[in-house]
């Protein structure tokens, strides 16, 4: 019994060879010319998801074929994650190391970590990250996130960060999307010293500072900048702050519209949205 693509093969050998129709080929050779169309239309198929795959793994690096398979899905492509998971093996393609599966943490009156945000502009948290650029300079990131979209709200890069500089920060992007009731974050100076805190009072935003060396109650944080570190720093040597920045702002864009995120079902937090224009 041959399969569909050596019936096609067949076909277009008797045609090469003989002179005929592909008609009279597929007559002389019993073969149902609809089998025939069919498997060259699947080939043609396959070979675009192929392209498209590989296409997205090089494009975005440390992603595997479940992430891809969310990615192929978001742009319209009905599509089955163990075909998927096939064509990222024949290629060669390396999955990304799994994470090590991590326990819940209980507090000492047996409630688990406190302050679940609920709805947008609930929670938000906001910390640093560090990194150097080529000629050796330390370079510090502060990101904000929303705790209930997932969404990077902000990520600037400068060469320090003072109290100033950090409600500067704040304050744009309030302006922008609104006051969170509750700002989380961890005990560092930046985010301890009156200044700030005396500011962030009078906007009515709440602080909610973690417990001192307790750096898994602002787990929604600390998972992003994880991401952060191995998606796109890790991978990157930045000549200047002026590269960094583009380069960031780029990765942002990715993590917050195409970049799928398991906590949303395959989604990812802020996806681009194109409204037609009606005449």
């Amino acid at each position: 019994m041959l399969s569909p693509v050596r019936k096609k093969l067949a076909v277009e050998h008797a045609k090469t060879i003989l002179g005929v129709s592909e008609r009279a080929a597929c007559r002389a050779l019993s073969v149902n010319r609809n089998t025939v169309r069919n498997a060259n239309d699947k080939r043609e198929k396959d070979k675009e998801i192929r392209e498209r795959i590989v296409g997205l793994a090089e494009e975005y690096g440390r992603v595997g074929y479940r992430m891809v398979t969310s990615m192929l899905r978001n742009q319209g492509e009905v599509i089955n994650h163990k075909k998927v998971e096939r064509i990222w093996r024949e290629e060669g393609l390396k999955l990304p190391q799994k994470q090590p599966k991590k326990k819940r943490i209980w507090l000492n009156d047996g409630s688990c970590v406190r302050l679940r945000a609920e709805y947008e502009n609930h929670v938000w948290s906001y910390d640093f990250m560090e990194d150097r650029t080529s000629n050796g300079r330390k370079v510090r990131i502060l990101n904000v996130i929303d705790e209930y979209t997932r969404e990077c709200l902000a990520s600037i890069p400068r060469r320090s960060f003072k109290g100033a500089a950090v409600i500067e920060v704040l304050a744009d992007l309030m302006f922008k999307r609104g006051f969170p009731e509750y700002l989380r974050s961890d005990n560092g100076s930046e985010f301890t010293n009156k200044k700030i805190r005396k500011w962030l009072e009078k906007t009515g935003v709440i602080t909610a500072f973690i417990e001192p060396g307790s750096p898994w109650e602002n787990g929604y944080i600390e998972s992003f900048n994880s991401r952060m570190r191995d998606e796109f720093l890790n991978g990157e040597i930045f000549g200047n702050l002026y590269e960094i920045t583009v380069l960031l702002t780029r990765w942002v864009r990715y993590y917050n519209e195409i970049r799928p995120h398991s906590s949303l079902k395959g989604k990812p937090p802020a996806p681009r949205v194109t409204i037609p224009i009606t005449a």
